[in-house]
């Protein structure tokens, strides 16, 4: 610390200006360290004195401080003016503050004079009025207030105020300032007298008219504004006014001033009443068969009209129906207000009615090339027959040669326009015609419709590689797995908080009481739904559904758990499979089918399964979102065939909402009750009526679009015999795939597959085909398995029914679309279907005749020719070619058993045509299924 007395030394030499702080450079500048005090040199104002609204500029020069002026607290530079605008004479303070010592101040003081006041206009607009009117005085001034007498109205500079003199009044605008002299200036209104109102002229021109005519007023006045009554109608002065009275009218013009007294004019319009006219009457038709009606319409004016007989009030142009029962002439009369009335007539003739009393063809029937005599009896009109365009005489025959079934109509009509007909069909029995119009595309074909279910006893991994091989050769394009009716007792097991089981297992309710742990007795070739998912890469593009077990749980106690189910859903997508269909159940509407449930068989049962947050239908989707949850359905349901009556109503009914398919099976057939017949010729389309049925069930229900998966079929359900791999079901099971795809069926797989020869079933005589054993698979699982099915050949061998399919994957082409043939000639031996293909057309014709030929004319609407025609075929012929020429085959032996082996059953035929004219002429051979591709 520095002594006091040392201190106050240092500080008297700091104030004598002697001492000098190292680092501080000794200038009296600003900088760090400067000591010297604020000063000020200068500080004025330029130009001191101001008048109100001008600026003066402040410039302080100044040293060692900051500067700042007030009032405003202005912060200056030393040397740079500041502009200021005072209102009023002010003396500004220039106050300069530093470290060196006090601050230092300076005044500058700047007088403000007001500015004088100015009037640059004031104006009066208009300048001359009227008595009673007003008039505008605009005042634009500054520097004080304005005053406007007489009257002392203040006023603001550009705004107008609104004077109304009595008389002429000259105004003076005085503006006074705060200070000083005021300013004035004046404007003068002029007010002249009111101007009368005067009427030159008030006309009609024409001054008479007729009822419904027009008469143009003119008035012409001034003074006022003119109004016309009665009407109320603003006119102006020259110009002329419509009016349509319709009685003789006086029109009085009012022409009111602004000020003062209106004054009128009348004018009369005289209406004169109309001459009644004719313009038209007439009937329409003007000649009816007895019991008809004709139209009377009349055209007329200047009156009112009565067409007697009748005393019919008419309206012009209006018809009215008369109905005579002879030749009538009737007769309008129109009366008018005043004068004689005029009438015109019209007649409607009756003719009797057409009738035909026969028509025929004799003979009815006739072969291509003969001729057939047509005869009409009829009276009462004029007959013609058609097609043809022959004209007809009563009871004289016409001779027509169809070349293929022809309808002829006979229509008779008489003078009135009415017709009557009657058809006679000759038939021609040598041919059968088939058009197809291209250009009409129906509902999109789905190749979904190509389908076949697998047996988990047998489709295994170890003969995935030959079974899938087998199904694509086919163009199979959808599987079903495990169904049947097994599935109601098989599992694959899953683990849950109850379970004791261990997974992967499978068992099965319906050979054991109860399942346990890797359970796999009785069932050789079973396989877990992890093993077959290996499977399903090799497949290729296969579509895969599944059939949830709905009749029995795990411990073979109760009905099935939709929490296992789910389960299976759950492993699909784990192993990489999303299954397009998971059903609930199998064929649960019949007694046969394995149910544990407390009612088992129950639709109501059944339906509680699938809805709810606990159901079938959650559960599943919640496992896998993606895929479709059915329900199964049986159109033809009745309890005489052990099926639960009412089913389809209550499950659909029911279960709304918490299903997205249905699945049908369908088995015309049962067991020996078996024939060809049917078979060939009625099943397919009886099949389409159970579709039908479906519909409208579906549709009863509120869920009309619902997708139908037809999940089983087959030609029958139990026992199969000699027909199961025979040409016949070929044939059924090819229109069942052309019926299929006209309904729109969604999905199709047929039963079954592979692994299912059953050996002897129904052999009877009276069922076509050369093997003696029957079996549910359409494709042979080879001699080492088929031991029961002598000679279906290698493995993957195709039955007539598989051949089906192969034929129809050139048909069932997904993004093409359902052609509708028209087919003349032999219907109960030709069935045809098509579809578009590939921009051309692929038609399936049948001959379901098992003895004779049939030749086919095959047309397209609107097409002659084709770049190329394909037709592939598969028959009766080449189904018996397998057995008849076996012998052919050194490697083939036969025993009088017909235990065949090692026999190559013969493919279909493929025929490429070339180029083609169309009609294309077509035999078809007997029991046939033929393709033809049309490019």
């Amino acid at each position: 610390m520095m002594h006091k007395r040392v201190f106050a030394a240092v500080a008297a030499v700091f104030s004598l200006g002697i001492v000098t702080l190292a680092g501080c450079g000794g200038s009296s500048g600003g900088g760090g360290g400067n000591t010297n005090p604020p000063a000020i040199t200068s500080f004025a104002a330029n130009p001191a004195s101001i008048t109100a609204g001008s600026s003066s500029s402040l410039t302080a020069v100044f040293s060692n401080g900051t500067g700042v002026i007030t009032p405003g607290n202005i912060a200056v530079s030393s040397g740079v003016a500041t502009s200021v605008s005072p209102t009023a004479t002010t003396t500004y303070t220039l106050t300069v503050s530093g470290p060196g010592g006090p601050n230092a101040t300076s005044t500058a003081v700047v007088t403000v004079t007001p500015a004088a006041p100015t009037i640059t206009s004031f104006s009066a607009s208009p300048a001359t009025i009227t008595s009673g009117q007003s008039s505008s005085l605009t005042a634009v001034f500054t520097g004080g207030t304005g005053v406007v007498t007489p009257g002392n109205i203040t006023v603001t500079s550009g705004t107008a105020i609104s004077v109304s003199p009595t008389a002429t009044t000259t105004y003076t605008l005085t503006v006074t300032p705060t200070s000083g002299t005021a300013v004035t200036s004046t404007a003068t209104v002029t007010v002249t007298a009111p101007v009368l109102p005067v009427i030159t002229s008030f006309t009609a021109t024409p001054p008479t008219i007729t009822v419904g005519g027009s008469s143009s007023l003119t008035a012409v006045f001034t003074g006022g504004t003119g109004v016309v009554t009665p009407g109320n109608i603003n006119v102006t002065s020259g110009t002329a006014v419509s009016v349509t009275p319709t009685a003789t009218q006086i029109y009085t013009l009012t022409v009111t001033p602004t000020t003062g007294t209106a004054i009128t004019s009348t004018v009369t319009v005289t209406v004169n009443p109309v001459a009644p006219t004719i313009t038209s009457f007439t009937a329409g038709p003007a000649t009816i068969t007895a019991g008809g009606s004709s139209n009377l319409t009349a055209v007329f004016t200047g009156g009112t009209g009565v067409v007697t007989p009748g005393n019919i009030t008419v309206t012009s142009g209006t018809a009215i129906s008369v109905s005579p029962t002879a030749t009538q002439i009737y007769t309008l009369t129109v009366t008018p207000t005043s004068g004689t009335p005029i009438t015109s007539t019209a007649t409607v003739t009756v003719v009797a009615a057409p009738v035909i009393t026969s028509f025929t063809a004799n003979p009815a029937t006739i072969v291509t090339g003969s001729t057939s005599s047509l005869t009409g009896d009829f009276t009462g009109g004029t007959g013609l027959i058609t097609p043809g365009n022959y004209t007809a005489t009563n009871g004289a025959s016409i001779s027509v040669g169809p070349t293929s079934t022809t309808t002829y109509t006979l229509t008779v009509k008489n003078a009135a326009g009415t017709t009557v007909t009657s058809t006679a069909t000759v038939t021609v029995t040598s041919g059968t015609s088939v058009t197809v119009d291209p250009s009409t595309p129906g509902i999109a074909v789905t190749d979904q419709i190509l389908g076949v279910n697998l047996e988990a006893w047998y489709v295994a991994p170890s003969n995935a590689t030959s079974s899938n091989s087998a199904l694509n050769q086919a163009g199979m394009k959808a599987i079903r797995w495990p169904g049947g009716s097994w599935s109601d007792g098989y599992h694959w097991g899953y683990q849950t908080t109850s379970s004791t089981l261990v997974a992967p297992y499978n068992c099965t309710c319906s050979s054991a009481t109860s399942c346990t742990a890797n359970d796999t007795t009785g069932w050789a070739g079973n396989q877990t739904f992890a093993q077959f998912a290996t499977m399903i890469p090799e497949a290729g593009p296969f579509d895969l559904a599944l059939t949830a077990n709905y009749g029995t749980n795990e411990s073979c106690t109760g009905g099935g758990d939709p929490k296992e189910a789910a389960a299976w859903a759950a492993a699909a997508v784990t192993d990489g499979i999303t299954p397009s269909h998971i059903t609930v159940g199998n064929e649960e509407y019949g007694t046969w089918e394995t149910d544990l449930h407390t009612l088992p068989n129950d639709p109501a049962t059944y339906a509680a399964s699938v809805v709810g947050s606990s159901g079938y239908y959650s559960l599943i989707k919640a496992a896998s979102p993606n895929t479709l949850v059915g329900v199964v359905v049986d159109a033809d349901c009745n309890s005489s065939s052990g099926c639960t009556g009412g089913w389809d109503t209550k499950v659909l009914s029911n279960a709304a909402g918490s299903y997205d398919f249905v699945e049908y099976h369908y088995y015309p057939q049962y067991g020996d009750v078996t024939s060809d017949t049917p078979l060939v010729h009625q099943y397919a389309q009886q099949f389409t009526t159970n579709i039908q049925t479906l519909r409208t069930e579906l549709t009863t229900a509120g869920k009309a679009n619902t997708p139908i998966y037809v999940g089983e079929l087959g030609g029958n359900s139990a026992n199969p015999g000699t027909q199961s791999w025979s040409i016949t079901q070929g044939l059924f099971a090819g229109q069942i795939i052309g019926e299929a795809m006209n309904d729109g069926v969604s999905r199709l797989t047929w039963w079954d597959s592979l692994g299912n020869c059953f050996g002897a079933g129904n052999n009877s005589s009276s069922l076509y085909g050369w093997q003696d054993w029957g079996a549910q698979d359409i494709f042979s699982a080879g001699p080492s398995v088929d031991t029961n099915c002598p000679g279906d050949g290698a493995i993957g061998t195709m039955s007539p029914t598989a051949e089906a399919f192969n034929l129809f994957q050139n048909v069932a082409v997904t993004g093409e679309h359902v052609l509708t043939p028209t087919v003349s000639g032999d219907t109960a031996d030709v069935h045809v279907y098509a579809a578009t293909h590939s921009g051309g057309t692929a038609l399936v014709l049948f001959n379901l005749n098992q003895t004779s030929s049939q030749t086919v004319s095959v047309a397209l609407t609107g097409v002659t020719d084709s770049t190329d025609v394909t037709v592939i075929t598969y028959d009766k012929e080449i189904y018996d070619y397998t057995n008849t020429n076996c012998a052919l085959d050194p490697s083939c032996t036969v025993d009088p058993n017909h235990n065949y082996s090692n026999i190559d059953w013969a493919l279909p035929t493929s025929n490429d045509m070339g180029s083609q004219s169309l009609p294309l002429t077509l035999t078809l051979t007997p029991w046939s299924m033929n393709v033809v591709l049309i490019k």
